[in-house]
């Protein structure tokens, strides 16, 4: 019996919460590679990841930054794109931000341990010198369809607030039917007032994040750039779609390149993981999108984007939802109604 198509889709920062806490070792606990992990981690000072995941009660404090989040998400995420591999003919491997160094790792561009170090070592940088925030604001209806003019008008009030002295603003990430707009406080928030009397839609600020994929994030790409080698990337091993929806392949890809995007661009440029999954889709045209875990958030985000080419004659949140009923196109691992569908 021949096994599904898939592309698999690695979540960001702000994945592992609450409801998260012991994922890790309810899901993949008599993994080896956790053992690894986290003698890496308090060998250099850190909490173990077993410790983190094993906590009395999640501490956003503790859990959410950079240093502690990125690697528990990264460890979740791995591991659950592992098992897919056993259960489905994996065609490419994606992710959202953060993401993308776990994408590098589970399609093979970095092994599982130097993915690690990789994700570690930036969440660190972040966490210690990162400047700014982000928040959230859609632009698609209540159907999740695009609600006409709407993008291009929230573009033109980033470059206006960020045309103006002391303020900061910048897009940060092309998130389905949403975007993620990151800056300084004064842009931050010149960019909520400016939203804020739609009363359909609301702007969230997201905790513990940083103005990632803007060039506030120069010094930190440049730390990453002078830390991390050559030697932890390799040929992927599974196609790669980074964040612009440019596809690395196993037999032409430039590990240097690989290096240099995932260590420059990457880091200081608009990430759109609404191109990268629609290229997905074309390049690729898997039967299923599984999305790992941890966290159910990033679902909304790829049917979005889906929606935005009318993928298979997808065009809007209910067809999707109807999709989703008879023959699941989008299944995340983070569900538990969904996980049995790929481990």
């Amino acid at each position: 019996m021949s096994r599904p198509t898939a592309v698999l889709i690695c979540p960001g920062r702000g994945t592992y919460n609450k409801g998260e806490l012991g994922t890790l070792a309810r899901t993949h606990g008599a993994n080896p590679l956790i053992t690894a992990w986290d003698g890496m981690r308090v060998q250099v000072g850190q909490d173990s990841l077993t410790d983190l995941d094993g906590a009395d009660r999640f501490s956003a404090a503790r859990h959410t930054t950079g240093d502690n989040a990125s690697a528990l998400i990264f460890a979740c995420s791995y591991l659950d794109s592992q098992a897919a591999y056993e259960t489905h003919d994996v065609l490419a491997v994606t992710g959202n931000s953060l993401g993308w160094y776990i994408a590098l790792a589970a399609g093979g561009g970095a092994t599982a341990q130097d993915g690690m170090k990789i994700v570690n070592t930036m969440g660190t940088l972040m966490h210690q010198h990162a400047q700014g925030g982000q928040v959230l604001y859609p632009f698609v209806d209540e159907n999740w369809q695009a609600i006409n003019g709407e993008d291009a008008r929230l573009m033109d009030l980033i470059l206006q607030i960020n045309a103006q002295s002391e303020h900061t603003l910048a897009l940060s990430i092309h998130l389905g039917g949403m975007l993620v707009v990151a800056g300084n406080d004064a842009g931050l928030g010149a960019f909520e007032k400016a939203v804020s009397g739609d009363e359909t839609r609301k702007s969230l600020r997201l905790p513990n994040h940083a103005a990632f994929h803007t060039p506030m994030m120069e010094e930190v790409a440049r730390m990453g750039r002078n830390t991390l080698p050559q030697e932890l990337f390799q040929n992927p091993q599974t196609a790669l779609i980074d964040g612009r929806g440019a596809v690395w392949r196993r037999h032409s890809t430039d590990q240097r390149a690989l290096r240099k995007y995932t260590l420059g661009h990457q880091i200081t440029q608009t990430y759109d993981f609404t191109a990268s999954v629609q290229s997905a889709a074309r390049n690729f045209a898997p039967e299923r999108f599984v999305i790992t875990g941890p966290g159910t958030t990033l679902g909304g985000a790829v049917a979005q984007a889906l929606i935005g080419i009318k993928w298979q004659g997808i065009d809007s949140k209910e067809a999707f939802i109807a999709r989703q009923a008879t023959d699941p196109l989008v299944v995340s691992m983070g569900r538990e109604d969904q996980r049995g569908l790929v481990v």
